[in-house]
This record gives C-alpha cells, structure tokens and sequence, in this order.
C-alpha cells in the first residue's frame, strides 16, 4: 500500500512564556522566570514547517487552544465572568493559574498516539488523544486536544479518534512521543514499540508514560500482540532529562537511532525487533554523553523519508552547535544506513522551554484515500502558510515577561490572536 507520512505540527501559541511547569525537562526548569517571544515562537515553527514543504513533504498544523484557560478554572471553583476568574485565581493560587497561561499544546507529539492503518484491527488510522496526567498545566489539553482530532480528522470510515484515558496517573499516557512504529514503509504492516517508564523505580524526576495506557492504547486500536513491543526507559535517561522516549530515540521506517542508554534492555529489544523485522537498521551514537544528548536535543529530531529517496534528520540548530553531537551526526550520515542529509531548523524559543523538532510535530502515516478524509484546511500549502504568517505578524505577543502573564491587557490580545487565527482557518 502507497501511503505517506504528514507532519501535523503545532502552532505556538500567544500565551508562550516560561513558567518552567514541566519537571523533569531541564531546559523549561533552565530558563524559567526569563522573557518569552510568542510572535518568534510561532514565527520559528513556521519556517520549521516550510522548510519540510520545501523538501517535498506534505505538512499539516495543529493551531492551539485558547489560553488562558478560564474554562479550566471554573472546576476548582472560580466563579464570574472569564477576566473575574483569571484574576481570582491569580490572586488565589498561582501556580495554578500559570498552568492555566501554558501554551504547552505546541508540542504535539504529545498530542496522541497514532496507530497506523495496516497495524490496526479495523484497517482505520486510530488516533488516541494522550491524557497527560503527570502534569496539571498539560492535563488541561486533553479534552480540547480530543475535540480537535475530531476536527481535523471527520472522516470515520478512515479514521478512530479516541478520547483520553481516564484514571489519571494510573494511565498516564503522553503520546506518541513514547510511540515508534517501525516498517518497511508507511504503508506496509509495521511493528509498534510502546516505551513506558516505571513509578516504582523512585528519582528526582517522573516517570511520565504508564505501562498500562500504552498497553489500553493497544487494545483500542485492535493492535497485533505478536507484533506490538513494550520497551522500558532507561532509568539513567530519565533522571538525565529524558523525560520522553524521544529525547534519546527515533525512529523512521526500518531505521531505529537511538542513543545506548535509551531502553531498560536494548539488546534483547533490537533482537525481538529483528526477529519480526529482518532489515532493521539501528543506528546508536556510542560517542555521545547522556548529558549532551539532553542538551542538543539530537535524538528529538525529525527523521523523515525523503520523497526521492533516503531519510533526513531535521535537527535543532543546538545540536550543530554542540560539538559531541555534530560530531555523532556527522557519524551517522557517513555510516551505513538510510539517514543521507541533516536539515539545521531554528527552533529556539520552543527548545528553550523544553522541546525541540520533534516535540513540535504529530505524526500521522495515510494512504490516498485517508489523506483526502483530513480537513484540507488543516493541509498547509503556499497561500495557508502567508495566511497564518500573517495573523502571527499581527496578533502574536512580541514578548511576554513573568508579570505581564497576569495583566488583563495580554489576556484580551491572547483572545483577539485566537479569534484571527479560528478566521483565517474558516
């Protein structure tokens, strides 16, 4: 079966600013209370998305949620008018109204798990939107994420799109950030390899994706047991900063780049692998410390299949310039593998809150006939990509201090930008 892969990424929204909510992710704790730049923010994740145009990719966008979230607030008993619930709960409890302000929806790899047409039991894409528990500020989502799955994907003959898990932190589920699908191509039957940390092993930091939502996922896309894998984080990786499986692996078609500390086991995971998938290529960077795998973000990368052939790695530019990764990149495109090209994005202000490329972007396999059932106008092309240009030039913040996030003035430009960008999409 012919099928491509689209690359849903999300929009940074308005409201982009570091209050450093995410524990365990060292770059949102780094830079928290410093100034954000929501207009740069959007600005940069746009020209990540054209240049994926530009390589002959078709590219999708996920716009945000409006924030802050006053809906939110009124279940924990705020009460009045949106502006009359932002500033009780400011004044109230701040953390909680930071969490309210957090424009985390960018990172939609977090979005849900996507389950691909030849793997599923019904033959449909299944879509299962993450709850993301661990985290209040990203638990907020989870509904509004479900919604918009919805939205962007309406077709049911095509695709299931599934709500969050419930029961909270027992299945915490973080999306396909913890997902790898591993193929000939993405339309052949492929192997899904769930990576799940695990609670009772204590640290600093949360283990955030729960073995039973990856396995619950599993079962509501009617997955093949004898071709689905569950694989444990390493636990040095996590307390390392790799609170995703994807900031130590990826993984695209039959290439699996991963960093030697990224599983629990990897010698016994890549051998069951092999056994199911014979030309499986992993490729592991020996070279490379835990500690600049975290900071460069290298294995947060997008690896794509190029239309002409091969795979590129769209790397953050942290990772050129960090010189133990280039130099594990520059390793990789001279070793014997698919990977042939390295593509440098900007990403700056969504790397300093904690995500890189890949945090950015949604990744959605489909054939011809489930590309058409996708809402067109989530499916950028010249004239939707000056449009949503335009509208961030416009309305987006240009920046946002730690004090401004509670001044009513940024709270009705957040709803104008919102407002232009629901227009501008129709």
């Amino acid at each position: 079966m012919s099928a491509v892969e689209i690359n849903f990424d999300g929009l940074p929204g308005p409201t982009h600013n570091y209050a450093g909510l995410s524990a365990g992710n060292l770059a949102s704790q780094t830079h928290v209370g410093e100034a954000s730049h929501p207009r740069a923010a959007a600005l940069q994740g746009l020209a990540k998305m054209r240049t994926l145009m530009e390589l002959g990719l078709v590219q999708g966008f996920l716009p945000p949620p409006l924030r802050p979230a006053a809906q939110a607030l009124r279940a924990f008993g705020f009460a009045g008018s949106d502006d009359e619930v932002l500033a009780a709960a400011a004044e109230t409890d701040l953390a909680v109204f930071r969490a309210a302000c957090s424009a985390s929806s960018m990172w939609r790899a977090n979005a849900a798990t996507v389950l691909a047409a030849p793997d599923t039991g019904d033959g449909r894409v299944h879509l299962a939107a993450a709850n993301l528990a661990g985290m209040l500020h990203r638990s907020f989502e989870a509904e509004e994420t479900f919604a918009l799955l919805k939205r962007v994907f309406p077709n049911e003959d095509r695709f299931a799109v599934h709500g969050p898990l419930p029961s909270g932190r027992h299945f915490g589920d973080e999306g396909g950030a913890n997902h790898m699908r591993l193929a000939a191509s993405h339309g052949a039957p492929g192997l899904n390899v769930f990576v799940h940390g695990e609670a009772s092993r204590g640290g600093a930091f949360p283990e955030r994706q729960s073995l039973r939502a990856s396995q619950a996922v599993a079962r509501l896309a009617g997955l093949d047991p004898a071709r689905t894998f569950y694989a444990l984080q390493n636990a040095e990786a996590v307390q390392a900063g790799a609170f995703h499986n994807d900031v130590a692996a990826a993984a695209n078609a039959n290439v699996l780049l991963a960093h030697p500390q990224a599983f629990a086991d990897p010698a016994r995971l890549y051998r069951e692998l092999r056994g199911k998938l014979p030309n499986l290529k992993v490729v592991e960077t020996f070279a490379l410390s835990l500690a600049d795998a975290v900071s460069s973000y290298l294995f947060n990368s997008q690896l794509v299949s190029l239309p002409g052939g091969g795979m590129a790695l769209i790397l953050p530019s942290d990772a050129r310039e960090t010189a133990s990764a280039w130099a594990a990149v520059e390793a990789v495109l001279a070793g014997d593998n698919p990977i042939e090209r390295a593509v440098v994005v900007d990403v700056r202000e969504s790397m300093r809150n904690g995500g890189g490329p890949a945090c950015l972007r949604l990744r959605v396999p489909v054939d011809g006939a489930a590309q058409a059932g996708v809402d067109p106008r989530f499916i950028l092309d010249a004239a939707r990509w000056e449009a949503l240009a335009k509208v961030v030039e416009a309305h987006w913040p240009e920046t946002i201090a730690p004090d401004d996030l509670v001044k009513p003035d940024l709270w009705a430009q957040a709803r104008e930008a919102h407002a232009a960008l629901e227009a501008a999409i129709g």
